[in-house]
């Protein structure tokens, strides 16, 4: 049904760590302690469409567990302290319903990012956000030193 997802077995913490960006100004330190710090995530998959930005601090792990989309190692992300919510302003050629209410915002959340490697091998993190059918991807860089 859906083209496989490329599975990153090898994936080390060390190389987990750090700082990662993505558009519009999203910022995501995963500290060597476990600790993360959160600015201006939007939703995954389904949660995407509803428009809110999330900041805070929260914790991250490296894991295994099967997480739905491939097998290999996956980035749990969970925000647990909320300090901040945005929106999104909605891009002029989508349709969009009008509406009637403020979308409601979690206070906790949970990512979980797939790993991919590029050319270089060098990692980045992805989720896949709006229809699953669409296979649209929300992807995090490390930032350049």
């Amino acid at each position: 049904m859906y083209d496989e997802v490329p599975a990153v077995q090898d994936a080390k913490r060390s190389e987990v760590s750090g700082t990662w960006i993505g558009a519009e100004r999203t910022n995501v330190v995963l500290r060597p302690d476990g600790k993360a710090d959160i600015r201006l995530l939007d939703g995954q998959e389904w949660d995407f469409d509803e428009r809110w930005r999330l900041s805070g601090t929260g914790t991250w792990q490296l894991t295994d567990e099967p997480a739905g989309w491939n097998d290999g190692r996956h980035v749990r992300l969970t925000l647990t302290s909320r300090t901040s919510v945005a929106h999104r302003v909605p891009d002029p050629d989508e349709p969009v319903a009008p509406m009637t209410e403020e979308p409601e915002t979690p206070t906790t959340y949970t990512w979980t990012f797939e790993l991919r490697r590029d050319r270089t091998k060098a990692l980045g993190l992805y989720f896949f956000f709006g229809d699953p059918d669409s296979r649209s991807t929300y992807a995090l860089e490390r930032e350049a030193p």
